[in-house]
């Protein structure tokens, strides 16, 4: 433990790792005051109980309105937010879309308090543990795991991790490009190294697995240290499907030996190229019903039978496709507020997978802390 001042941020990613490392003042579970039932005993009964309407599925529910919405202001929190996601730094004239909270079926969510929970998940939630203000107590020390880019880089010192969900290793090529393998049965040399010292750890993939992508990179996929040939893994869905299949597999493994550790697994982010451009509210509804499971599969069938637990934010983000960045410009200033009849001759961001910040992003921390939160017991919380 590095003690109560000390923690981890973390933000976009390369292609397919989003690690989150909290190291909390308060933990709620730690070998002093572990957890009367383990997160997937927890799972394994929601499963069980999910035709009543009264058990406590935070997957499941509807968007409301709430005035006290949005967390922290979208133009002031200077020192964590980048303007790529600041929407209120752009020229979009239109916020209803901050206006909303997620309403889990059969449960409330708890209030989030800064004062008491303050972590490094991403931006978003680094805006919301300091109130978008200067906070001294909460300090960076990505640089000290080796996984913060330099500056100078696409995405900037302070947010990124360099990882990949599997484990990255520059080949003996001396002529360009240099080749990387990717070890797809093997987790990220960071995650071997610092596993020991995590008391939370949160893995997702998704949109950057494309053959563009790995291309681009120069990667080479590699499995048991041979470089991979044959059909099966030029579909890089399936190819995917493993990666995520190993790493849960691995992680399963190591969790017994690291008790106070616990792991989740974030479903996909869905994007919108079809409507991108829209900015009504709730326009595709706003409730998730009936008991199906998740709309990312592969994760949900990687983690079932394990101790990690899914954190399903695919469905009630899909409802949202007014939040994402879209057709705004960024404004080259940071005004206090936007002005609906401002020009740029910025150019126009087309973003459809990426979510405006304040936005959906603080709904995925907001189910993420009240699972951490929540006190289980033997008893299901409804």
């Amino acid at each position: 433990m590095f003690g109560g001042k000390t923690y981890i941020q973390r933000g976009s990613v390369s292609l397919a790792l989003v690690i989150l490392i909290l190291l909390m003042i308060t933990l709620v579970a730690s070998e002093e005051n572990p957890l009367r039932v383990s997160l997937f005993d927890v799972q394994r009964q929601f499963s069980a109980s999910s035709s009543s309407s009264s058990v406590c599925n935070y997957a499941k529910g509807k968007w409301v309105a709430d005035k006290k919405r949005p967390l922290y202001s979208g133009s002031e929190c200077k020192h964590w937010l980048s303007s790529m996601w600041a929407c209120r730094l752009m020229d979009r004239p239109d916020f209803s879309f901050e206006g909303y909270r997620w309403q889990p079926r059969g449960c409330n969510m708890p209030q989030f308090d800064r004062f008491t929970f303050l972590t490094r998940y991403f931006q978003s939630l680094m805006c919301m543990a300091t109130g978008g203000e200067d906070s001294p107590e909460v300090q960076n020390v990505g640089w000290e795991y080796g996984l913060v880019k330099p500056k100078g880089a696409p995405r900037p010192d302070g947010w990124a991790y360099r990882s990949s969900l599997s484990d990255l290793v520059p080949m003996n090529n001396t002529d360009p490009p240099r080749l990387t393998a990717m070890h797809l049965d093997r987790p990220p040399a960071s995650m071997r190294t610092y596993l020991h010292r995590f008391d939370l750890l949160v893995l997702n993939t998704g949109h950057h697995w494309n053959k563009s992508k790995i291309e681009g990179n120069h990667w080479v996929m590699h499995v048991k240290g041979t470089r991979v040939k044959g059909e099966f893994f030029k579909d890089i869905g399936h190819a995917k499907a493993f990666t995520i299949r190993s790493a849960v597999k691995w992680l399963d493994a190591q969790l017994p030996l690291h008790p106070r550790l616990k792991a989740f697994f974030q479903t996909i982010s869905p994007r919108h190229f079809r409507n991108c451009n829209n900015t009504v509210p709730l326009s595709r509804g706003s409730e998730i019903r009936g008991d199906y499971g998740s709309m990312d599969k592969t994760v949900e069938s990687a983690v079932n039978g394990t101790r990690i637990k899914i954190l399903d934010i695919t469905a009630l983000s899909e409802l949202r496709d007014e939040a994402h960045i879209s057709g705004s410009k960024l404004i080259p200033r940071k005004p206090k507020k936007v002005v609906s009849n401002v020009t740029s001759t910025a150019p126009t961001v087309n973003d459809c997978l990426h979510w405006c910040l304040p936005g959906i992003p603080d709904t995925w921390n907001e189910l993420f802390i009240a699972q951490i939160k929540k006190k289980y017991s033997k008893t299901i919380y409804t």
